[in-house]
């Protein structure tokens, strides 16, 4: 199985990316569209030329190998994607091979997190508008509605909500996925050290959050405008 799971920036997704690193029989892949979004659209991102040099920037070979084989064999791959890295000259004729899966969190705490490390971020940037239009599109192709997950559901109860998460994949849940070594890990990418230093500390995921960040009238006005989004996958989530 290949799992395609789709969101966000600062939606638990590296803390996921882990969990599904822990289960023995999954291997694991960080953004492997990053380098062909900043190549393809000139932004300028924290360590721009690092990622750009460590990855390829052709987006069909990216998703040729997103469709290939398994890496080490094994039975299951978990990719990691982000929504906004899939611009719209980006063919997505490969998601129909995928079991795509989408991972959501309040814009918000999506914003109150991704401003420390990134200022001034756009709704283009924090991925809500893009994750929607995906959504439709792999429920198109699929003829299926494709299960999302809330990063509060999982920080609620992990056990609970990756039992859930498993059961609509088909996968059998396993407690290692619960827990994952401090540090650096070697399927990460190599904007890892601008953008992971929270999770690195993490041994697993972490307690519930409490209630939603005050944000500056700016940022407000960017959450409110992810809200739709937001709320219409929230609306599908197991």
């Amino acid at each position: 199985m290949k799992i395609a799971m789709w969101s966000g920036p600062r939606n638990l997704s590296t803390a996921m990316m882990y969990a599904f690193a822990a289960r023995g029989d999954c291997a694991v892949s960080d953004e492997p569209f990053y380098a062909a979004y900043l190549s393809a659209t000139g932004i300028d991102h924290p360590m721009r030329a690092e990622v750009i040099a460590s990855q390829p920037t052709d987006p069909a070979k990216v998703a040729t190998l997103c469709a290939g084989p398994n890496p080490d064999s094994l039975p299951h791959w978990y990719q990691k994607h982000m929504t906004m890295h899939m611009i719209p000259d980006f063919d997505r004729g490969f998601l129909r091979g995928l079991t795509n899966v989408f991972l959501l969190r309040h814009p918000a705490r999506v914003i109150a997190s991704y401003v420390k490390k990134r200022e001034a971020p756009t709704l283009a940037d924090i991925g809500f508008v893009q994750q929607a239009e995906l959504f439709d599109q792999v429920a198109d192709l699929t003829g299926a509605v494709p299960p999302v997950i809330t990063a509060e559901s999982i920080r609620q109860n992990p056990r609970q909500a990756l039992t859930r998460l498993c059961d609509a994949l088909g996968l059998p849940f396993t407690d290692r996925m619960l827990h994952w070594p401090a540090g650096p890990k070697p399927h990460d990418g190599v904007w890892a050290p601008h953008w992971y230093n929270a999770v690195h500390r993490s041994t697993g995921f972490e307690d519930p959050e409490g209630p939603l960040p005050d944000l500056p009238p700016e940022y407000q006005h960017l959450a409110d405008q992810a809200l739709a989004a937001h709320d219409r996958l929230a609306a599908h989530a197991i």
